[in-house]
């Protein structure tokens, strides 16, 4: 009776030995990552205003569950971070990874940290992380253009109370950076790339454009207004006599700037 027990006994730790083996056996592997592409030519550069081509190959014998895309600073929490998580590819156990992820104009240009996170559906997670994701501004060296549609009339005269008025557009090849709209005194000898919003009365002043690379205004100004149109409005001093107008705009990465003609007005 007991060498029958002793080898149930035995027949029953040898099983589950093996069953654990077995189990070991079975065991599904981490997903992989291979042939992974970053930038352009796998150059490791994003260009600020453009995207950022991400490219790779995933396999998970487990299905993939998702794949997550996170781009950061070190060490600076003030630094711009995208977090994408695609769940598009759940599911599948081999996949092509290709997306293109923007890097908007408000970016600071710098080194980025990038992560490369695959999540199958046992949870396992493998991940490849590249620290020298470099991003950088475009080389621009085209100014923008000014476009005109309505102005005053050669020398017009304006009195207090009456509305001088300028509208038009201005555009880029990449992205505007800012427009500036002055009302000048002819006396007081400024060169275009001197006018500014504390010399002269502002009409219009903006550097957030809802289109990058195209802005269409109107602006005016009532002749003996105590403010300006300054971002933060200034008071405005009013002294009769020649002026003219003069429309200033730059990009947002080369510093090139335009200067539109000077539309001269007399006020009295």
């Amino acid at each position: 009776m007991n060498t029958k027990v002793l080898l149930v006994a035995f027949a029953l730790v040898t099983g589950l030995f093996f069953t654990s083996c077995n189990k070991d056996d079975d065991t599904v592997p981490k997903p992989v990552i291979s042939e992974m592409e970053l930038g352009t030519s796998n150059s490791h550069i994003g260009i600020i205003g453009s995207d950022l081509h991400v490219e790779a190959e995933v396999t998970a014998e487990a299905k993939i569950s998702k794949i997550e895309v996170l781009i950061h600073q070190e060490d600076n929490n003030d630094a711009w971070t995208s977090d994408s998580i695609y769940t598009e590819f759940a599911g599948l156990k081999n996949t092509t990874f290709h997306k293109h992820i923007d890097i908007p104009l408000t970016v600071t240009a710098g080194t980025y940290c990038f992560h490369f996170i695959v999540t199958d559906e046992n949870g396992q997670q493998s991940s490849i992380e590249i620290e020298d994701l470099t991003i950088q501004a475009p080389s621009d060296a085209v100014a923008p253009t000014i476009s005109i549609t309505s102005t005053p009339t050669d020398d017009q005269v304006f009195s207090t109370g009456q509305t001088i008025s300028i509208s038009g557009s201005v555009s880029d090849n990449i992205a505007l950076g800012g427009i500036y709209i002055g009302l000048v005194r002819v006396d007081q000898a400024l060169a275009d790339a001197s006018v500014n919003d504390g010399n002269t009365i502002t009409l219009l002043h903006n550097h957030d454009f809802p289109t990058p690379t195209s802005y269409s205004f109107s602006a005016s100004i009532v002749v003996g207004a105590t403010m300006d149109n300054n971002i933060t409005p200034k008071a405005a001093t009013w002294t009769p006599g020649n002026y003219y107008i003069v429309i200033k705009s730059k990009d947002s990465f080369g510093g090139n700037w335009t200067f539109s003609s000077h539309y001269p007005i007399v006020i009295i």
